[in-house]
């Protein structure tokens, strides 16, 4: 089986201190957390290695690695539902990245607006803040 570090892809050149700063896991990837640039609603979670980053760094587009098909895929390219990058951060401890985008019609491959609507929501016990 062909994992993302094995592809053929050309390789895009990343800051090299981007590239130290991030975390993989053992098949070279991180997550990519996509949020809605204007309302932050959090629309869905993608894998991204190296290269895929550095297409999303250089296209104005979203690209992940998809696990299961084990080739890149640009949101939008077969459903229309296009993500448009307006900012990339990454955490803190470099194993995760906030891509801030402006989609353009479902994010979820379900036809949801987001991919957090599909599965529904788990019973949890909701916290509550101390009195100061």
């Amino acid at each position: 089986m062909t994992t993302p570090l094995q592809t053929a892809a050309p390789q895009t050149s990343l800051d090299p201190a981007i590239v130290a700063q991030l975390k993989r896991d053992e098949n070279g990837l991180f997550a990519a957390i996509i949020q809605q640039f204007d309302s932050k609603e959090v629309l869905m979670l993608g894998w991204m290695n190296d290269e895929a980053l550095g297409r999303t760094l250089t296209e104005g587009r979203v690209t992940f690695w998809s696990r299961s098909r084990q080739e890149y895929w640009r949101k939008g390219d077969t459903s229309g539902h296009y993500q448009y990058v307006k900012s990339v951060s990454i955490d803190c401890d470099g194993d995760a990245l906030l891509v801030q985008v402006d989609q353009v019609g479902a994010a979820c491959h379900t036809g949801t607006p987001t991919c957090f609507e599909a599965g529904g929501v788990l019973p949890a016990v909701s916290g509550t803040r101390p009195v100061e």
